[in-house]
């Protein structure tokens, strides 16, 4: 008889996992092996067809067009775990790294890993086997996608900016104007370039509904 959660939960995992973008995961048929050696006798997992398609992929009805104008669908996968006599299902969004896939990067090696990690996943959910593991996973995910978000949001670069000026004026105890001789420039410069922040922002936000709805009539308009 498979461990109880609590007693699952409590298994170190690492040693058993791979590296990949970054991110330790373990991978599916580990997961297997681990489940057999704490005690399950039966342990596999099958994909649920498409009830329309008959195939291992699902998809969203509708297309939506991403920021680059690129056609693209929301794509999933499900597949039934069984576990002794119990039996889970878990719906996972198929990937390209960290990302969602897109058209045009999807492959049936990516519909079949989103169905082993989904195993994995569930497995975790839940038996309690390499829960922790997927907390950090998720935690480290969630950091990935912040970051990503700070870079490039004008916003948090005009507060990166301010931050290093602070830490100019503080540390080398200068003043606004005696920071900007040291850059060449006037207080007034500054001034100026640290409004351009604001309205590029706008500008930025303008542009983009614009640019949106000029490829969504587009979209529309075809045959």
């Amino acid at each position: 008889m498979l461990k109880d959660y609590n007693e699952l939960r409590k298994i170190d995992v690492t040693p058993y996992c791979d590296l990949r973008d970054g991110i330790t995961y373990l991978p599916y048929n580990k997961c297997i092996d681990l489940l057999h050696e704490n005690g399950a006798e039966l342990v596999f997992f099958l994909p649920v067809p498409n009830p329309k398609t008959g195939g291992s992929l699902y998809e969203s009805e509708s297309a939506f067009l991403d920021k680059n104008g690129v056609q693209n669908r929301c794509y999933e996968t499900k597949i039934e775990i069984h576990i002794d006599d119990k039996i889970y299902y878990m719906q996972s969004p198929v990937m390209n790294g960290a990302n969602p896939v897109k058209d045009n990067s999807m492959s049936q090696q990516r519909v079949w890993n989103s169905m082993t990690r989904s195993f994995v996943k569930a497995v975790a959910m839940y038996t309690g086997l390499g829960f922790s593991l997927w907390l950090k996973e998720e935690e480290i995910e969630r950091k990935q996608q912040e970051t990503a978000d700070q870079y490039h949001d004008i916003r948090k670069v005009k507060e990166r900016v301010l931050q290093t000026l602070s830490a100019i004026q503080k540390e080398g105890n200068l003043t606004l104007e005696q920071t900007a001789i040291q850059m060449g420039r006037s207080a007034d410069e500054l001034n100026a370039w640290f409004k351009q922040y604001d309205i590029l922002f706008a500008v930025e936000n303008n542009l983009e509904h614009v640019l949106k709805k000029i490829r969504q009539d587009n979209y529309d308009k075809r045959p």
